[in-house]
C-alpha cells in the first residue's frame, strides 16, 4: 500500500537545541532518522520524544525490571497492562497498580497531586474494575526547608480534593520527610478496584477498518510534555515548566468512570485505553502496537476545548479524564448514547488499519507518518554502568551513648516527623464513602469490604528509604517483607504487590547501582515470600541540580482476607492481656530512627532480612489470627519494639506495665530495628495456647509484660502517664501546619 506524503509545512528545521529540549539525545535522534530514512518533522520528534523517554519506555530499567517473579497461579494479568489482576475467588479479581507524580506535584502541588490521583483511577478502571481504595505514598524535604509546609498543604490537598469529590475512599498510606526530598518530593498514589473475573478489558487493539472513539473530556493545552518533563532533573527554570503539569476534574472522572462501567457491561468493547503519559501519542500507539495494527486518526475530529491547536499540541497533550476505545460496528449508537447520557464528549477521530504505522491527519492533509513499532517498541535500551553500594560497618552497643535515658528516647522517636501521628493528613480525605471501609488509616493495613461478601481486601504501602540507601539489596528486601508483614499482621494472606521505584540520575553509576540492587532485593523477597509482581512505574531523574532523592522504591501490598470477622487490628483493647513479641531482638540499630533522631547519626549497615524466618513468622501469625488466639498485632518497624508497643496503647488509652529481659542492654533491645518481629495482644485464656503453638515450631517468643493502667512503663527504667506520650504522639503534625 502507498502511503501518503507528508504535507508541505512551514514547521521550521529540526536543530541541535530542539532535539535537546526534546529530551533525546544525538544518538537517539540518529536512530530515529535511520528507522524512518529521513528527518522527522517538529510533530514527529515530538513523538518520538514522549515515546521514549523514561516514564514511557523503561529504557534505562527494563533489562533489570525483567528479573522481578511476575507470575504465579492467582495472577491473572501482570505488568505490561494498565495494571496488574489478581484473582480473589469466588469468580472475583483485583486490580490494582501504584504510579507516581512526582515532579507535577514539585511544580505544582495540589494540581499535581490531584491528577496524580485521577490517572492511577483510569488505570484501574479501564480494565474493567470499579475503585473501591486509594492509598499514597508521600516524601517531602525537612520540616525547616522553606517550601515543605506549603507543599505538603497542596499535595495533601489536592489527593482530598480529587478523591473525595470523585467518590473513592482514602484509606491509607505513608509520610515521611528527609533533607533529600528538599528539591523533589515524592506523590506515589495506588488504586484498587474490583472486577468480575471473566470481565476484564486490556488494550489490544483488533479489527482492521474498525472505527476509533474518543471519550470523556475535551483536550487542552495542559500537561504538553509532561512525560518528558517527568524524565528531567530540576534546575533553577523549574517553575517554568508550570504548564506541563495537568489540570484535573474529578468531577468529569466520576462521570468517566460510571459511563465506562455501564458500557462495559455490555459487549461493546473490543479494547480500551485511557490518556495518561503521553496522552493521545501513547494510548494510540500502544493500543496498535499491541494488536499489530496500524492507526489512522483525523485530529481535527478530537474534540478540543482551546481553538487553534496544532497537532502537536493534541497529540502531546495530557489533559485528564479522556480514554480511547475500539468498539464493535454493531455498538456503536449504544456507546454513544451511553457516553451522552453522562455528558462526556463522543467522537469517531480514527481507524484502524493494516499498515502498521500511524497515519495523523489534520483537515485532510498527512503531519505525520510514522511505523508503529519503531515508536512503542523500538526505544534504545540502556545498560548503564554500575557500580554496588559500598558496605558499612555494622554498629554496636559499644557505639553508642548508653547513658541516654529510655524515657526521654521514646519521647524523642514517638513525636520524630517519621513517627508522629499524621492524623492530619488523613482525617482530609474521605475513607469511608462507599462504606465498605472496615480497617480505617492509621494501622498497618486498610482493609475494604468486597462489597456484599464477607471478604475483604487489606492493602499498604511502605519502604524504607535510609535502608535502601545504606544497602540496596537489603533494601528492596525489607520494603517488600514490611509490606508483607503488615498485611499478615491484620490476617490477610499477602497475594501480590505493584511497585514504584523512584530513584535519581541513572547515568550516575552509584544512583544506577541503587537500582539495580533494590530490584535484586525486590525480586528475591518477592520470590522467597510468593508474592508478586504484578504492575507497577518507575521514576528516574528524580534530582535538583544534581543532588538526588534518596532510593525510594514504594511497594503497594495487596492482601486477601477470607472471613473479616476473623481480621486483627493493632490496638490493645483489653486489661490484663499479656504483650508477647515474635522474633528474635538482637538490637540491631544501625540505620535505626534511634540513631538518627537520638544520637544525629546516619551510620552503620541496616538491619539483614531473613526471608525465610519472615515467611515462618507469618504463616505462624496467620494461623493464630485465623484460630482467633490474638485480641492484637502490630509489626515491629521503624523505632523498634518500644515505639510499637506505644503506637498499640493509644487508640483505647491502656497502658502497657513491660519488664525487658535480663542482661539485655536497653536502649538496642528497646529501639533496635530487627526484622520478622510482632507484638502481640493475648487474653490469659489463650496465653499459654500461643506460647506452645511458637515453641513447637522453634518460633522465638519473648513475654515481655501485660496491657495495664494508664502508664507506659518499663521496670526500672521509666514510666510515662500514657496521656502525656499520646499528646507528644499526636501534637508534632497539628503544631507545625499550624505555624
Amino acid at each position: 500500500m502507498t502511503q501518503p506524503a507528508l504535507a508541505q509545512t512551514t514547521a521550521p528545521t529540526i536543530t541541535k537545541d530542539m532535539i535537546v529540549q526534546h529530551g533525546l539525545t544525538h544518538s537517539e535522534y540518529e536512530k530515529i532518522r535511520s528507522l524512518i530514512q529521513r528527518e522527522p518533522n517538529l510533530l514527529e520528534l515530538g513523538i518520538f520524544s514522549v515515546m521514549w523517554s523514561e516514564h514511557c519506555s523503561y529504557k534505562t530499567t527494563r533489562m533489570h525490571l525483567s528479573k522481578l517473579p511476575t507470575k504465579a497461579p492467582h495472577v491473572i494479568c501482570g505488568p505490561g497492562e494498565n495494571a496488574g489482576v489478581i484473582d480473589i475467588g469466588d469468580g472475583q479479581a483485583a486490580i490494582f497498580k501504584i504510579e507516581s507524580h512526582n515532579h507535577p506535584s514539585f511544580i505544582e502541588p495540589f494540581q499535581g497531586a490531584a491528577t496524580g490521583v485521577g490517572g492511577i483511577l483510569r488505570d484501574v478502571f479501564t480494565m474493567g474494575a470499579r475503585p473501591i481504595a486509594l492509598m499514597n505514598a508521600l516524601s517531602f524535604g525537612h520540616p525547616s526547608n522553606s517550601k515543605t509546609r506549603r507543599l505538603l498543604t497542596g499535595v495533601v490537598s489536592g489527593i482530598g480534593h480529587y478523591g473525595n469529590c470523585v467518590g473513592v475512599p482514602t484509606v491509607g498510606g505513608e509520610c515521611r520527610f528527609d533533607p533529600a526530598y528538599n528539591g523533589n518530593i515524592l506523590v506515589n498514589a495506588m488504586a484498587v478496584g474490583l472486577a468480575d473475573a471473566d470481565k476484564i478489558f486490556y488494550s489490544t487493539a483488533a479489527g482492521v477498518g474498525n472505527p476509533v472513539f474518543y471519550v470523556g473530556s475535551k483536550t487542552g493545552r495542559d500537561g504538553i510534555h509532561g512525560a518528558t518533563m517527568s524524565s528531567a532533573e530540576f534546575d533553577e527554570n523549574t517553575e517554568e515548566k508550570r504548564p506541563t503539569v495537568q489540570v484535573g476534574d474529578p468531577f468529569a472522572e466520576k462521570l468517566l468512570i460510571e459511563a465506562c462501567l455501564e458500557l462495559m457491561a455490555t459487549d461493546a468493547i473490543i479494547c480500551i485505553q485511557d490518556m495518561g503519559a503521553a496522552g493521545l501519542t501513547c494510548s494510540t500507539l500502544e493500543m496498535a502496537d499491541k494488536g499489530d495494527l496500524g492507526i489512522e486518526l483525523a485530529l481535527d475530529k478530537v474534540p478540543m476545548r482551546e481553538p487553534n491547536m496544532t497537532p502537536y499540541e493534541i497529540m502531546l497533550s495530557e489533559s485528564q479524564e479522556r480514554m480511547l476505545m475500539v468498539l464493535k460496528p454493531e455498538r456503536v449508537e449504544l456507546a454513544e448514547t451511553i457516553f451522552r447520557k453522562w455528558g462526556l464528549d463522543f467522537a469517531t477521530i480514527g481507524i484502524l488499519t493494516d499498515t502498521r504505522r500511524m497515519v495523523l491527519k489534520m483537515h485532510g492533509d498527512v503531519v505525520c507518518d510514522l511505523p508503529v513499532q519503531p515508536i512503542s517498541g523500538a526505544a534504545p535500551q540502556y545498560d548503564r554502568p554500575w557500580q554496588p553500594t559500598p558496605q558499612r560497618k555494622a554498629i554496636s552497643v559499644d557505639d553508642i551513648k548508653r547513658d541516654t535515658d529510655v524515657g526521654v528516647a521514646l519521647e524523642i522517636l514517638i513525636a520524630c516527623p517519621d513517627i508522629a501521628s499524621k492524623r492530619w493528613i488523613w482525617e482530609q480525605y474521605d475513607h469511608m464513602v462507599m462504606n465498605d471501609t472496615v480497617a480505617r488509616p492509621g494501622g498497618d493495613a486498610a482493609i475494604v469490604r468486597v462489597h456484599g461478601t464477607s471478604k475483604g481486601l487489606a492493602m499498604t504501602t511502605d519502604v524504607t528509604p535510609r535502608y535502601c540507601k545504606a544497602d540496596p539489596v537489603e533494601g528492596g528486601k525489607q520494603a517488600v517483607a514490611e509490606s508483607y508483614r503488615n498485611l499478615i499482621s491484620v490476617g490477610a494472606k499477602p497475594l501480590a504487590i505493584t511497585n514504584c521505584l523512584n530513584f535519581g540520575n541513572p547515568e550516575k553509576p552509584e544512583i544506577m547501582g541503587q537500582i539495580v540492587g533494590c530490584i535484586q532485593g525486590i525480586a528475591q523477597a518477592c520470590r522467597a515470600l510468593d508474592y508478586p509482581v504484578v504492575s507497577g512505574n518507575v521514576s528516574l531523574y528524580n534530582e535538583t541540580h544534581g543532588k538526588g532523592i534518596l532510593p525510594t522504591p514504594t511497594i503497594g501490598g495487596v492482601g486477601i482476607l477470607a472471613d473479616l470477622s476473623r481480621r486483627c487490628g493493632m490496638s490493645f483493647t483489653d486489661e490484663g492481656d499479656s504483650i508477647l513479641v515474635i522474633g528474635a531482638t538482637q538490637g540491631h540499630l544501625g540505620c535505626s530512627l534511634y540513631l538518627r533522631e537520638v544520637e544525629g547519626r546516619d551510620e552503620g549497615a541496616p538491619p539483614p532480612v531473613d526471608l525465610l524466618i519472615e515467611k515462618r513468622h507469618g504463616a505462624f501469625i496467620r494461623n493464630m489470627i485465623e484460630l482467633g488466639l490474638l485480641r492484637a498485632c502490630h509489626d515491629v518497624g521503624d523505632g523498634g519494639l518500644l515505639v510499637a508497643i506505644a503506637e498499640m496503647c493509644f487508640a483505647h488509652d491502656l497502658g502497657a506495665e513491660l519488664a525487658l529481659p535480663e542482661g539485655v542492654e536497653p536502649l538496642s533491645y528497646g529501639f533496635g530495628e530487627d526484622q520478622g518481629r510482632y507484638v502481640l495482644a493475648v487474653s490469659d485464656a489463650f496465653r499459654d495456647e500461643v506460647l506452645i503453638a511458637a515453641n513447637q515450631l522453634n518460633i522465638p517468643i519473648t513475654d515481655l509484660g501485660m496491657v495495664s493502667g494508664n502508664q507506659f512503663s518499663v521496670a526500672g527504667l521509666t514510666r510515662i502517664p500514657l496521656e502525656h506520650l499520646k499528646a507528644v504522639h499526636e501534637c508534632w503534625m497539628p503544631g507545625y501546619m499550624s505555624n
